[in-house]
């Protein structure tokens, strides 16, 4: 059994991680803000639901005060971080940037000074696929430059992957950066566009299909994720000199215990062909409103989850269809639909 810390365990991702973490048999303590970006409501479901488990315990709070979650980390004693918790979304930071810093810049700070603290065995911290900005070379990989972010998020994001290196380098906190590929799954997050489909075609409202259709998303399922991430726990990155033979395309720190993974399916999907899967699981046509592309956006993500594979013997792989007929049985029980 592990003492694990996760930040954001009331969002869509960390309650998956928990529930599984828990299933496995650690002790996690989480942390979130209950912030009213979305449904609260939705959040304290999850919460609600993790807290009936054994092992679990949660705590309310803002990274950005420190105070809240200085107090709980110090008392909980973690061996393992599992940083979740930020801003997300790529449209509402055109809109609100200053909160991505907030929660992003100062919170995964707050995040690092505990690490730092207590010399945690792992330090495993959210970044995006969003941090490959403009990138034409695909799949993405970890050694590819990810210097010219399109977004405030992935700035903040970016941003976060060179704190963390520092920290690895000056405290040598093993450090894992993830990178995620549009991760979707039941109890995912309202402002998503499979959520957002699902509720407008259910309503018999048009959807908003930007740059016509003709993008191109990496489709992560939200079990292959949290797969993933316990299985890259006991995967801690070491020194260069401790680690022995070296992995073709590692994205391993020539200087600090730090390496990026991406987290991704490995398959390009065509927007048009992921509204088709969710027709085909609701058994209703969208209302279709072609859009230009939005400012921020990218036309295209794709994977390269070969350094996964090598870590830890491990790529996701749940099919685009079977993922979403998930989902849509999860929306339809949830809101009686």
């Amino acid at each position: 059994m592990t003492r694990i810390l996760i930040t954001g365990t009331a969002g869509f991702i960390g309650y998956h991680l928990a529930k599984r973490l828990l299933a496995e048999g650690h002790d996690i303590l989480g942390f979130d803000g209950m912030t009213p970006y979305y449904d609260v409501r939705l959040k304290q479901r999850r919460h609600a639901d993790l807290l009936q488990r054994a092992g679990f315990r949660a705590v309310e709070g803002m990274l950005e005060d420190t105070a809240p979650f200085d107090a709980a980390a110090d008392a909980f004693v973690p061996q393992v971080i599992v940083h979740l918790a930020a801003q997300a979304g790529v449209r509402y930071s055109l809109e609100a940037p200053r909160s991505y810093l907030d929660s992003n810049i100062i919170g995964t700070f707050t995040v690092m000074e505990a690490a730092r603290r207590h010399q945690v065995a792992h330090l495993m911290m959210a970044s995006t696929s969003s941090v490959y900005g403009a990138n034409e070379k695909m799949p993405f990989a970890e050694t590819d430059q990810a210097d010219h972010p399109l977004t405030i998020y992935a700035a903040t994001k970016k941003a976060t992957e060179s704190m963390g290196h520092a920290y690895a380098h000056l405290w040598k906190i093993p450090t894992t950066m993830f990178r995620f590929f549009t991760v979707y799954g039941p109890w995912g997050r309202p402002d998503l566009a499979l959520f957002k489909f699902v509720e407008a075609i259910l309503e018999g409202r048009a959807i908003d299909i930007y740059n016509h259709g003709e993008m191109f998303r990496d489709f992560t399922y939200i079990d292959d994720l949290v797969r993933a991430i316990s299985l890259l726990i006991p995967a801690a990155p070491a020194l260069v000199e401790g680690r022995g033979e070296a992995i073709a395309g590692d994205s391993l720190s020539p200087s600090a215990p730090w390496r990026v993974v991406n987290i991704g399916n490995s398959q390009k999907v065509r927007l048009l062909d992921f509204v088709e899967a969710i027709e085909e699981a609701l058994g209703q046509k969208a209302i279709r409103n072609m859009m230009p592309m939005q400012r921020g956006d990218v036309p295209a993500t794709w994977a390269d989850a070969g350094l996964l594979e090598a870590l830890t013997g491990y790529r996701p792989q749940t099919d685009i269809r079977e993922g979403v007929g998930r989902f849509v049985a999860w929306y339809r029980d949830y809101y009686g639909r």
